[in-house]
């Protein structure tokens, strides 16, 4: 059994955070034992609930605000107590992770990079990754653009490159799902839904989506938009969306357990981002079969081909992105062929199964190449 533990700042709704515990739940339980440590108290979100019920021990180790000198000590003790032969990283938790790196109480430690690296950590944070990586850690790359950013920040180059997965059978679209939501929200049949799954937060670039709906939708009035997400920034867009006045158009829903049953009744996915690694939300729309208008930033464009499964455009233009949120506005037949190529290349690229078997294959081969672990098994074998 090869131990792995996972390592995130919280276990929370967030992209970096659903992957992880998507990875964890997936791996397979007959050769890989699982725990987690999260630097925060839980806070009662769908990902903790679901690692509870797939018996995944997470250790929760209160961390407060800003910089806490308390955080190295009690990762370590965690990984005393589970004995991980995999310590996997996510988000700017690394820092916190390198006295047992250091000490070489891991035998492989893995990092996942969900963004780009410029943006990942401040200065201190790439000094810290800097130092781990030189002193054996792994980053891994979620995108070509991540990798491309590893050379440029690190000077790290072929490093593995993992993209994201997804459980594709849980966005299966069908009528029936798209009806039930629209009743039970109070949506009619005949309202064109535009879905934005995305944090409020400074990156998604809300504001720029906001202006762009609203000069779209001004001669249209069946026209909605759905923002599903919190963040710091939810004050200041609800005061946008009455200084636009959106007030019955733009709807802010908050944290929904029901992402898949949303995109399932909407028409358009749009995402407005500055920057972007490789969105998980981007995946899910694809797979339930909607087009998605997104800025070509970080790894969409990966995603996503323009014209065939969705529409790219330039960042911080509300322009540029109004008018490609027009024309699908008008055209439904350009919104139904995107949809099923969208749905199309998520059912052959995007199935959580081969991120999970990638994942599997780097954990051994890392420890294949481990030499205290090999001196383990050298030990076991004599001693049976």
């Amino acid at each position: 059994m090869i131990r792995v533990l996972h390592v995130l700042p919280r276990i929370g709704p967030g992209g970096a955070e659903t992957m992880a515990v998507r990875l964890m739940l997936g791996l397979d339980r007959g050769r890989f034992e699982v725990g987690a440590a999260s630097l925060f108290d839980p806070s009662g979100t769908g990902q903790e609930a679901a690692l509870a019920e797939g018996g995944v021990p997470v250790w929760y180790l209160g961390k407060r605000r800003g910089p806490d000198p308390r955080m190295p000590l009690r990762l370590s003790a965690v990984v005393a107590r589970f004995g991980p032969h995999v310590l996997h990283t996510h988000r700017h938790v690394l820092y916190y992770a390198l006295p047992p790196l250091l000490l070489r109480r891991v035998p492989a430690v893995v990092h996942t990079v969900h963004t780009l690296p410029e943006r990942e950590v401040g200065a201190a944070g790439r000094l810290a990754h800097r130092l781990a990586f030189r002193r054996g850690a792994v980053p891994v790359a979620i995108a070509a653009g991540i990798s491309e950013g590893l050379r440029r920040v690190y000077g790290i180059s072929g490093g593995p490159l993992i993209p994201n997965g997804i459980p594709l059978e849980a966005f299966s679209r069908s009528a029936s799902r798209r009806a039930a939501w629209r009743r039970r929200e109070g949506f009619s049949s005949g309202d064109v839904l535009f879905v934005c799954v995305a944090r409020l937060s400074p990156e998604k670039r809300h504001a720029v989506l906001l202006e762009a709906f609203a000069r779209c939708a001004a001669g249209f009035p069946r026209a909605r938009l759905l923002l599903a997400g919190d963040g710091e920034l939810r004050g200041e867009i609800a005061r946008r969306i009455e200084g636009l006045g959106l007030r019955g158009r733009a709807f802010l829903l908050g944290v929904r357990p029901d992402v898949p049953d949303i995109l399932a009744a909407s028409d358009v996915f749009v995402l407005a981002s500055a920057w972007e690694g490789n969105p998980l939300s981007v995946m899910e729309a694809m797979a339930a079969g909607l087009p998605a208008v997104c800025t070509a930033v970080g790894g969409v464009p990966e995603l996503l081909e323009s014209g065939v499964s969705g529409l790219l455009v330039p960042p911080e233009d509300p322009g540029e992105l109004a008018g490609a949120l027009e024309l699908l506005l008008r055209n439904r037949a350009l919104r139904e062929r995107l949809g099923q190529k969208a749905a199309a290349t998520a059912a052959s690229r995007f199935g959580l199964g081969m991120m999970v078997r990638a994942y599997e294959e780097l954990y051994r081969s890392l420890l294949s190449a481990a030499p205290d672990l090999q001196e383990e098994d050298a030990e076991g074998a004599r001693c049976a």
